[in-house]
């Protein structure tokens, strides 16, 4: 679940193959608002595919002109991206 709390949203849950394809497109709206920073400190599982979303978001952004951040983002994505060689990419979107 993504819900807006003040300017960020907030990821809740499990951020697994069967959430993410409704999150994906969750954040866009909010990015045209201006909203950038997306906090997973609420996630309480992650999978591959959860890097694929934070991925997204980043494009998504990048379509809105804005520099999208994560804040809270579980070691376990971190260990994922180093996995599959996009740890730059995800450090480079941390606030």
């Amino acid at each position: 679940m993504l819900t807006r709390q003040g300017d960020a949203l907030m990821l809740e849950g499990p951020v697994t193959f069967d959430s993410v394809p409704a999150l994906v497109g969750a954040a866009e709206e909010h990015f045209r608002g201006g909203v950038s920073t997306i906090d997973f400190s609420r996630v309480t599982d992650i999978d591959s595919s959860a890097v694929a979303l934070a991925l997204e978001w980043l494009r998504q952004g990048a379509r809105a002109n804005l520099k999208v951040r994560f804040v809270n983002l579980p070691q376990s994505m971190h260990n994922l991206g180093k996995l599959y060689g996009v740890s730059e990419i995800l450090a480079s979107a941390l606030a």
